[in-house]
């Protein structure tokens, strides 16, 4: 069996190699503008403050119920969060790349909940598409397993 050593240029080579394809990943940086997204906009419900600091003007729109345009998603979250019984419980931000999924469970305190998956991409550090799906939460369903939705 024969050994192979690699000489030191050669890991440099491969360990600048390494750091400058993560340096060109964009997940850090997406992962603290999605953060920030969040928090402004569910957390804070500054809804306007987090759409024009994180989305460009002419957001791409996937939602057939919704517009294109950062100023239709505003209006769309806003009117949703006017509703002084509306709840956002953030679940999960996961960010790979340029992509990244927001998992939280919605109420607009009528006794009915969703759980709600919202997809954004983001190119140069902002969000230019937007995509979502949801599951209604009936609450006199039962479920078949101990963990539903969460």
């Amino acid at each position: 069996m024969q050994t192979r050593w690699l000489s030191s240029a050669a890991l440099v080579a491969a360990a600048m190699s390494a750091a400058s394809a993560h340096a060109a990943d964009p997940t850090d940086a997406n992962r603290a503008v999605m953060r920030a997204f969040v928090d402004t906009a569910y957390g804070d419900k500054q809804v306007r403050k987090a759409y024009e600091a994180y989305a460009v003007p002419d957001l791409v729109q996937h939602n057939p119920n919704i517009a294109d345009g950062r100023d239709a998603a505003i209006a769309e979250v806003e009117g949703l969060l006017n509703n002084p019984a509306a709840h956002f419980d953030v679940k999960h931000v996961v960010v790979d790349g340029d992509m990244a999924t927001v998992h939280f469970r919605g109420s607009l305190g009528n006794g009915m909940g969703a759980a709600v998956f919202e997809q954004f991409r983001l190119k140069d550090g902002k969000i230019v598409e937007h995509w979502d799906a949801f599951q209604v939460i009936d609450p006199k369903a039962t479920a078949r397993n101990t963990h539903p939705f969460f």
